[in-house]
């Protein structure tokens, strides 16, 4: 518990450092667990539209909770595997879920067509250690922040943000 603001509220904040979404974007977490990275970006951006995916209900459940204990009314709950959601989003975002080609066929239909933000429609990945093979199947602009640049505490040493426009790959 004494690292719980460390390793996952400030870790799912990161996105925030990188990137403001605008007002009405529309972001869908994928395999959010606790609500991480989700809840903490649904409070921080409030005039925008969060759905938490996981396929497993004792999460859900617990998320469920939270956000009703939080009074969010920017963020729904929904038990299924992210390839069965039927709406459309902007972005995408996930913390250490999978390697970057499994999101990537997980999600690759499900980002609208329209931009609304200064980065285009994309996942944004909180992930850890060497990506370098693993980002080596991307065909698509991706960009890698280390997250050692916005915070000093050790935990952050190994930690990255990355952002992947839309979803193509070799």
């Amino acid at each position: 518990m004494d690292q719980f603001y460390v390793r996952h509220v400030l870790h799912s904040l990161s996105i925030a450092k990188y990137f403001s979404f605008s007002p009405g974007t529309q972001i869908m977490d994928i395999g959010t667990g606790g609500g991480f990275p989700g809840i903490p970006l649904a409070i921080f951006f409030p005039e925008c539209d969060f759905l938490l995916v996981d396929s497993i209900e004792k999460k859900i459940k617990v998320v469920s909770d939270v956000i009703q204990k939080l009074n969010l009314q920017n963020a729904t709950v929904q038990r299924c595997r992210a390839e069965e959601v039927k709406r459309k989003f902007h972005f995408i975002t996930c913390r250490a879920v999978a390697r970057i080609e499994r999101l990537m066929s997980w999600t690759n239909k499900s980002y609208l067509s329209q931009h609304n933000n200064a980065l285009p429609n994309g996942l944004l990945a909180l992930k850890g250690g060497d990506l370098r093979e693993e980002l080596s199947v991307l065909r698509s602009h991706y960009e890698v922040q280390k997250l050692s640049s916005y915070y000093s505490e050790d935990f952050f040493e190994t930690k990255q943000l990355v952002y992947v426009q839309n979803t193509k790959m070799k």
